[in-house]
């Protein structure tokens, strides 16, 4: 198996983050190419790839995303690649929406990994607030951080609250944000300020640890 990264931050870092893209949106994104230099920027090594649906699609080919638990093994098989890359650092999974989700659901079958970052976790499909996808971050062996924006419609503050999430799972909310983290013009926060909240909190668990 081969993997092209699109890498960002330093090689000597002290954490090596995976990221994963959302079902829509490729690794270099508006969003990704954000948060992937906000990450860097903040000393953190950044390793981004593509599920291959979504590598089809730049060649041209119509190609809906799988469900999610069929790209487990391709991710697994990433984070192998990716190992090989890290030295002594500590290593962290994570994505946007599908990517996070993917990552939960193989960080309950993995415990080599040191935690997991969501970036706008998809608790429900829009609209569908019943179909809840707890199970992969209550399963999770390893702790999972999830920054999401107030009014996520895949998961809103005043819904999420009260899940039964496990003590291992820390959400972090971010002012007004949308799916993307976006706040409406009226917020007293900016998209700019949402993410670079998120980054901060993000490097914060990676470096400083769960918790803090």
């Amino acid at each position: 198996m081969t993997a092209d990264f699109l890498t960002d931050g330093p090689g000597d870092a002290a954490a090596v983050l995976l990221l994963a893209h959302g079902a829509g949106a490729p690794m270099d994104s508006p969003f990704m190419d954000a948060m992937a230099n906000r990450f860097g920027a903040r000393g953190i090594r950044i390793l981004r790839f593509e599920f291959p649906y979504m590598l089809a699609r730049r060649a041209g080919q119509r190609k809906p995303p799988p469900r999610a638990d069929k790209l487990v093994g391709v991710y697994s098989g990433v984070l192998d690649l990716a190992m090989r890359e890290t030295a002594n650092a500590r290593v962290f999974i994570g994505g946007k929406s599908l990517g996070g989700r993917v990552s939960a659901m193989l960080a309950g079958e993995r415990d080599d990994i040191d935690g997991v970052v969501c970036l706008g976790y998809p608790f429900h499909p829009p609209g569908n607030p019943d179909a809840l996808r707890l199970d992969p971050l209550n399963q999770a062996k390893v702790p999972v951080l999830v920054c999401q924006g107030d009014r996520d419609p895949f998961g809103r503050h005043e819904e999420v609250m009260g899940y039964p999430l496990e003590p291992h799972i820390r959400v972090e909310w971010f002012d007004d944000g949308d799916h993307d983290l976006k706040p409406r013009g009226r917020a007293a926060a900016t998209w700019t300020s949402n993410l670079d909240a998120a980054a901060e909190t993000a490097v914060a668990f990676m470096l400083e640890g769960y918790g803090t």
